[in-house]
């Protein structure tokens, strides 16, 4: 047998390119992985020049944000006359933490803070109807015009809020077709509260990582579409369910314009409006009004601190297949 060699290539031509490889560094189990943006020899070269820069960042970052809370809780806790001194005084000198039990009876923070929960927790439940009924049609029924809506939807989130205050407002005072006022009903907020583009969106492309398998061995069992949803499609969304419930008690219990312009009674205001229409009379101290802003913040920042890593999971869960 004749070994043949392979044909070279014409006198003149240019050597191919060579094909750039990525680098790789050997791990201690033999393997190999591609190097990161710092090599191992110089995080352990420089090691503690990095860690110390990780930990200032921390630090100044951690003051950012909590410096606002500290100083509304320490505030509160001060008298009077220390609060309104030219210079501020980071440690209170003296101490009156009975200014919290103080602003909690002559400001009917009790009453204001029902109210709110009730406008959150009514809010909660008919927007997870009426965000999650959207997302399972546009996801799994697909209407003819499914990508239009979707689209008009997602373009109303480019629009800035106070641009959508007079047409809501109109649309509250005068409710169309039914000419119905829902000023000073909780339907004022929990109505347009569910007309949230975010939520649908979010709820939507997790319904899409959902197996249509799953769907059409239940519809051969003899499961409509509800059933479903019920059975299939909640019980698998269990995540992205409780965040969305988050964002949606969140905004309900902080937002402040929307409800000081449906909310005109005081007896059905929220607590944030509450606090802003009491902070204008004479008769409530600085030092309440800041006890009454320390009561008002802590539901919510219990709700973070408990759930935060429910919101990282959530948003998360439905975005890698497999």
């Amino acid at each position: 047998m004749t070994l043949t060699a392979p044909p070279s290539a014409p006198v003149g031509t240019p050597a191919p390119a060579p094909v750039p490889v990525a680098r790789k560094r050997r791990t201690s189990t033999g393997g190999t992985a591609s190097r990161t943006l710092i090599s191992a020899v110089d995080l352990q070269r420089h090691r503690r020049l990095y860690f110390a820069v990780l930990g200032l960042t921390l630090v100044v970052f951690t003051l950012v944000f909590l410096f606002p809370l500290y100083w509304m809780v320490t505030s509160a806790v001060k008298s009077p006359v220390e609060y309104a001194q030219s210079t501020p005084t980071f440690i209170p000198h003296s101490w009156h933490p009975d200014t919290y039990a103080t602003a909690w009876t002559n400001m009917r923070i009790a009453k204001y803070f029902t109210n709110t929960v009730l406008y959150a927790v009514g809010g909660w439940l008919i927007s997870l109807l009426v965000d999650v009924g959207v997302a399972y049609a546009l996801s799994k029924l697909k209407p003819v015009f499914g990508r239009i809506v979707l689209g008009a939807m997602l373009a109303s989130l480019m629009l800035p809020a106070a641009a959508l205050l007079v047409p809501a407002y109109k649309t509250v005072a005068d409710l169309p077709l039914l000419h119905v006022n829902l000023l000073n009903t909780p339907w004022a907020l929990w109505l347009p509260a569910a007309a949230n583009a975010f939520n649908v969106y979010v709820l939507k492309r997790f319904f899409d990582q959902i197996p249509d398998d799953l769907l059409d061995a239940a519809s051969i069992d003899g499961a409509g579409r509800l059933r479903q949803l019920w059975s299939i499609v909640l019980p698998l969304s269990r995540p992205v369910l409780g965040v969305t419930s988050i964002f949606i008690i969140v905004a309900m219990w902080k937002d402040f314009l929307w409800p000081l312009l449906v909310l005109q009674n005081p007896e059905s205001q929220t607590l944030s409006v509450a606090l802003a229409r009491l902070s204008n009379t004479s008769q409530v101290p600085p030092t309440e009004f800041m006890a009454g802003l320390a009561i008002a913040s802590l539901p919510m920042i219990v709700v973070f601190l408990i759930f935060q890593r429910s919101i990282i999971g959530g948003l998360s869960a439905g975005s890698i297949k497999g």
